[in-house]
């Protein structure tokens, strides 16, 4: 009789080994921002489109992904279940444990911002207080997917040439993609030197939505 326990740590190996290729580890944080062509995936990860086809398969075999036929286009979207939570206790075990993990966050990423950021549920209350102004910092086509209610959508690139967007005696809370990207990070640190009240939020518009808070789309 085989061992079910050992059945079933084999199943969870095969689903670490699907992970272990920060290829497919980026084309899941993208994913998570809402469907997409293999071929914009392609283009936004640098990959071939026959090198994202072949992770992409790799992820839907195992349930990190799902797909669709649009005329001649496959699309992606996120698989179902609690994968951004596997992603973020991932994140977090490697910062606990990873020397290298560590330094690269406090180079690249404290050093732009050292202040605490802001939690969703504070954010949350904040929104339905009206006391805050949130700062979409991702390019126009993710924010048209989705994004939090009311949010200015202002790409990083246009930031010094839209301040006038953005009300100076309000707080800003900005935020991107998810916890490592740099884009929120950067504008915090830009329009602090300007005088901004600004912080980031915790994470970003894909774990906002997996907690279930309200989102918008652009249809």
């Amino acid at each position: 009789m085989s061992n079910p326990k050992r059945q079933i740590f084999e199943q969870l190996a095969e689903l670490a080994r699907t992970l272990g290729h920060a290829h497919r580890l980026e084309l899941l944080e993208h994913l998570a921002q809402g469907e997409r062509s293999v071929e914009t995936l392609a283009a936004l990860t640098g990959l071939s489109v026959a090198n994202a086809s072949q992770h992409l398969q790799h992820l839907r075999r195992h349930g990190f992904a799902q797909t669709r036929r649009d005329g001649k286009r496959v699309m992606y979207r996120l698989g179902d279940g609690p994968i951004l939570d596997v992603l973020a206790a991932f994140r977090r075990l490697a910062e606990h444990n990873v020397a290298e993990v560590r330094e690269i966050v406090a180079a690249c990423f404290t050093r732009l911002d050292s202040l605490e950021a802001i939690s969703r549920e504070e954010l949350s209350q904040r929104l339905q207080e009206g006391s805050v102004t949130v700062l979409d910092v991702r390019p126009q086509g993710e924010f048209a997917l989705g994004h939090l209610p009311g949010a200015v959508n202002i790409p990083l690139a246009d930031l010094q040439q839209r301040l006038a967007d953005l009300p100076a005696d309000q707080e800003v809370v900005a935020y991107c993609r998810g916890p490592y990207c740099v884009l929120s990070f950067e504008a915090v640190a830009a329009l602090r030197r300007l005088g901004y009240r600004v912080r980031r939020l915790e994470d970003g518009y894909p774990e906002w939505k997996a907690a279930g808070l309200p989102v918008e789309a652009i249809s």
